[in-house]
């Protein structure tokens, strides 16, 4: 490319390079401490925050306060996001586990109502699904699921009575009692 190429660059482009020039390399090293040292992640966390602040240059004007405390902020919000997602994804598995269902009709409906059970959780909020996950299908306790949820024991109990109740009323709208299904 020759220099009337280059010559040629917008402002936007100018914007962008001068962003990544002086911001992504301290950015990165935040953002890697962040990520564990997952460093394509932290590439990704680096690239989206610079990609924002192009996409709202109010942010960039000196009289907010400091551009780098808002590029830290917005990389720590794109992280913790992310993580969020991850969470509230299913678990993925592969063909492997579809051979485990044995062939006999029984275990088949068994399967059957696992999955459509699966489903309703699925439609049930994040944090009403976590918290039925942890109490009724990993069995612990409401101090345990405080624990490993981060949240006070009396947040598990009111969670898990409202998310029992969702649930009831999403089995029922299947033509499914609670009773057949738990």
């Amino acid at each position: 490319m020759g220099s009337a190429a280059l010559s040629g660059a917008t402002a936007d482009e100018e914007l962008i390079r001068e962003l990544y020039t002086e911001h992504a390399g301290p950015l990165l090293g935040y953002v890697l401490r962040l990520v564990r040292g997952d460093r394509q992640r932290a590439e990704d966390v680096v690239q989206e925050t610079l990609l924002r602040a192009w996409r709202h240059p109010e942010s960039l004007d000196p009289a907010r306060g400091s551009l780098r405390v808002w590029l830290a902020t917005v990389a720590r919000n794109i992280v913790v996001d992310g993580e969020r997602a991850r969470r509230a994804r299913p678990y993925e598995v592969g063909e492997d586990a579809l051979s485990v269902v044995p062939a006999d009709g029984n275990e088949i409906d068994k399967a059957m109502l696992a999955w459509e059970v699966m489903e309703v959780l699925a439609e049930l909020a994040p944090h009403h699904r976590e918290v039925v996950v942890e109490v009724y299908y990993r069995g612990r306790s409401v101090a345990e699921a405080a624990s490993v949820l981060g949240v006070p024991p009396g947040t598990v109990k009111s969670r898990t009575y409202y998310a029992l109740r969702q649930l009831k009323l999403l089995l029922e709208e299947r033509g499914m009692t609670p009773e057949v299904a738990l």
